[in-house]
């Protein structure tokens, strides 16, 4: 059992970056830092396609590290 969630934390965590990386930049320079924030906020820019796939994917991925995380901390220190 201890293997399986430890494969399974590997396997997760592989994802989680392949997903990270797979993501455009939000910004473009300074410019986009400042103005990027307000126009994300205001809705101008509303993710779509492949954008907001990877999104979720990126947000249920690192829920799953996360949990699995602490399972694994639970096995190992039981």
């Amino acid at each position: 059992m201890r293997v399986f969630f430890h494969v399974l934390l590997i396997i997760v965590s592989l994802g989680l970056i392949a997903a990270v990386l797979l993501q455009k930049g939000k910004s473009a320079g300074l410019s986009g830092a400042i103005t990027g924030g307000a126009e994300h906020l205001f809705g101008r820019q509303k993710a779509r396609g492949l954008d907001l796939f990877l999104s979720r994917l990126t947000t249920g991925l690192a829920v799953a590290f996360i949990i699995l995380s602490l399972v694994v901390s639970y096995i190992v220190k039981a």
